[in-house]
C-alpha cells in the first residue's frame, strides 16, 4: 500500500530502494532542483532534514541526501545526489530557504561546496577552528587535537544614517548557555537582530560514530537535555527499525506517557517564564512551581527528573506499578485544576497580555518559507504535529483531536499554543494510564543486536519544542556509520531575527522566552 502511494511522488525513471518506510532514489546533481522544488513547492511535502554521509571508503562517494516527509501516510521520500571525483553541488536555498543552513553546514563540516549559496559563511564552528579541517568527514579521527586558527566571522550589516549596533552576549546575566546577539538600531527599534550560536558545539556527529551502541543512547540524551526523553527515544526507534525489533505494546504507553511529563514540565516552565518577563511575578512563581511538581514526578516514578536512563533499545527501563499508576492519575487531576487557577488569573491581568500581544510577530509567509516546527510553527496557523502526522509509541491508540493552532504568530500565540498543549498533555496521560496493557515493558536482551547492512532508516518525536528527527545509516557490516540528529531548535533559530524587526530590545528577552530554543541542540 505504501509503495502504491509512493509512485504518486517519484519523479519519472528512477530506482528506489525502500528502507522499513523510507524511500530513496538516487538524482543526478543537474536534476536534485528539479525533483526538491516538486515534492517541496508542488506536491507540498515538507522538508525534514539535509544531511550528507561519507561513503568513500565504501564506493568512492559523498551522497547528500533531502528528506521529505509525508504527513498522514507515516512514511519518507528521500533523493540522493552521488558526489564521486567532485565536491561540489548545486545549492537549492534559492528553491527552498529552509535548505540554507543545512548547506551552510555541510561546506563546514565535510567541505564540500554549495555553488551559487546565497550565504557561504561557516556554521557553528568558529574562526578560532582551521577553515580546511572538516571533522565529519570520515578520514578525520575523533581526537586529534587541532592547531589554533585565526580568522574574522563577517556579521550582517545594516548602513545608513542614525544606524547603531548593540552586542549583547555570549555571556548572559543568568545561568543560561552562550549565545550572540548582534541588534541593529535605528532609534529605539530593531531594524536587524542576527543571532551567533556554536558556543557549546561538543562534536556530538562525530562521537556517533565511534562510541559503544549503549553510550549512543546516553549521547542521544544530551543532545538537549530538556528534551532528554524525545531526543534519546527517536534514536531508539531508528536502532529498533534497523534491527527489527517489535516494541511491546506497554512499552509503547509508557513511552507515551513519559514523552507527555517531559512536555508538560517544559511548557509549565516557559508559560512561568514568559509571565516572568512581563513584569507579572505571579504567574512567573506559579509556572516555576508546577514544572518543579512534575520534575519531581519524574523523579519517583524513574530516578531522574530529566527522564535519563529510561529508554532503551527495545523499550523502556522503568515500569509503572498500580500505586505509581494512581499516584500519578490524581496528582494531575489536582496539577489540572491548579494550572487552570493560574491561566484564569493570568488571563485577566491587562498588563500581561498589553505585553504579549503584537510582539514578536512572525508571518505565515516567512514561518512557511523557514518550515518553522513546533510551538512556533502552530502558532502562524502551520497545521503539524509529529504525533498525528507520522505516529509513534501509542498516539495511534490515544485521542490526539485536531493539532491546536494560533494565526497571530506572536508571543500571546506561542503563549496560547502552550496553554492548549498542556491541557492536551494532560489528557494523553491520563487516557494512556487507563488504555496500558500489562506485559514486558522491553526485550529481554539487546547485547547482540544484528542491523541491517548498507541501510538507512529515519524517526521522528515530536519533542516539546516540536520535531526531532534522527537520520541513521549503516555501513557494509551493519554497524552504525552516521548519526544526524536534528533537534528543532536547528530550525526555529533563523525565525528569531524576523521575530526581532520592528520591536524594542527590552522586549526581546520576552521574544526570546516564548521561542525558548536550545543552544547546545543547535549547535551538536
Amino acid at each position: 500500500m505504501i509503495k502504491e502511494k509512493i509512485q504518486l511522488y517519484l519523479p519519472e525513471n528512477v530506482n528506489v530502494d525502500y528502507h522499513d518506510n523510507l524511500a530513496i532514489f538516487e538524482v543526478s546533481s543537474s536534476q536534485i532542483g528539479d525533483v526538491v522544488n516538486d515534492l517541496h513547492n508542488q506536491k507540498k511535502l515538507p522538508l525534514k532534514l539535509v544531511t550528507v554521509t561519507d561513503e568513500r571508503k565504501e564506493n568512492g562517494s559523498f551522497k547528500i541526501w533531502y528528506l521529505f516527509g509525508v504527513p498522514g501516510d507515516n512514511f519518507f521520500m528521500c533523493p540522493f545526489v552521488v558526489l564521486k571525483n567532485t565536491i561540489e553541488f548545486p545549492s537549492l536555498a534559492n528553491i527552498v530557504p529552509e535548505i540554507l543552513n543545512y548547506e551552510r553546514k555541510i561546506q563546514t563540516f565535510f567541505g564540500l561546496k554549495a555553488l551559487g549559496i546565497p550565504d557561504n559563511r561557516a556554521l557553528i564552528l568558529h574562526e578560532n577552528y582551521p577553515s580546511d579541517v572538516f571533522p565529519l568527514r570520515k578520514d578525520f579521527e575523533w581526537k586529534t587535537k587541532l592547531k589554533k586558527s585565526t580568522g574574522k566571522y563577517d556579521f550582517q550589516e545594516v548602513k545608513g544614517e542614525g544606524i547603531y549596533e548593540i552586542p549583547v552576549g555570549p555571556i548572559h546575566a543568568g545561568i543560561i548557555e552562550p549565545g550572540h546577539f548582534r541588534f541593529s538600531m535605528v532609534g529605539e527599534s530593531i531594524v536587524q537582530l542576527e543571532p551567533r550560536l556554536g558556543y557549546v558545539h561538543k562534536g556530538s556527529e562525530k562521537l556517533f560514530e565511534v562510541l559503544p551502541l549503549e553510550d549512543k543512547v546516553r549521547l542521544s540524551e544530551k543532545i538537549s537535555g530538556d528534551s532528554s526523553f524525545s531526543h534519546s527515544l527517536a534514536f531508539c526507534q531508528t536502532i529498533e527499525k534497523l534491527a527489527e525489533i517489535n516494541v511491546t505494546k506497554r512499552a509503547l504507553y509508557l513511552r507515551t506517557i513519559f514523552a507527555e511529563l517531559e512536555r508538560l514540565a517544559n511548557h509549565f516552565g516557559d508559560i512561568g517564564a514568559i509571565m516572568m518577563d512581563t513584569g507579572f511575578s505571579f504567574g512567573g512563581a506559579n509556572g516555576s512551581r508546577l514544572r518543579e511538581m512534575i520534575m519531581q514526578i519524574n523523579e519517583k516514578l524513574t530516578g531522574s527528573r530529566f527522564l535519563r536512563r529510561v529508554n532503551t533499545i527495545g523499550g523502556v527501563k522503568k515500569d509503572l506499578n498500580n500505586d505509581n499508576k494512581d499516584y500519578l492519575n490524581k496528582i494531575l487531576i489536582d496539577i489540572s485544576k491548579d494550572f487552570e487557577e493560574v491561566v484564569e488569573i493570568a488571563e485577566n491581568s491587562a498588563s500581561v497580555l498589553n505585553r504579549l500581544k503584537g510582539t514578536g510577530i512572525i508571518s505565515f509567509e516567512i514561518a512557511n518559507n523557514l518550515g518553522l516546527v513546533g510551538v512556533a510553527g502552530r502558532a502562524v496557523g502551520i497545521k503539524r504535529d509529529t504525533r498525528i502526522d507520522h505516529p509513534y509509541a501509542a498516539y495511534l491508540e490515544v485521542s490526539m483531536g485536531q493539532i491546536p493552532i494560533e494565526e497571530e504568530g506572536d508571543v500571546n500565540a506561542r503563549f496560547q499554543i502552550r496553554l492548549k498543549e498542556i491541557r492536551k498533555s494532560l489528557n494523553i496521560i491520563q487516557e494512556s494510564l487507563q488504555k496500558m496493557p500489562d506485559g514486558e515493558i522491553a526485550i529481554s536482551n539487546n547485547v547482540n543486536l544484528i542491523m541491517k547492512k548498507s541501510s538507512y532508516d529515519v524517526s521522528m518525536v515530536e519533542g516539546w519544542r516540536g520535531e526531532i528527527v534522527y537520520f541513521v545509516a549503516t555501513d557494509s557490516q551493519g554497524n552504525i556509520s552516521r548519526v544526524f540528529p536534528r533537534d528543532p531548535s536547528f530550525i526555529n533559530w533563523s525565525a528569531l531575527g524576523e521575530a526581532g524587526l520592528n520591536n524594542i530590545v527590552p522586549d526581546f528577552p520576552l521574544i526570546n522566552k516564548s521561542f525558548n530554543l536550545s543552544y547546545t541542540g543547535n549547535d551538536l
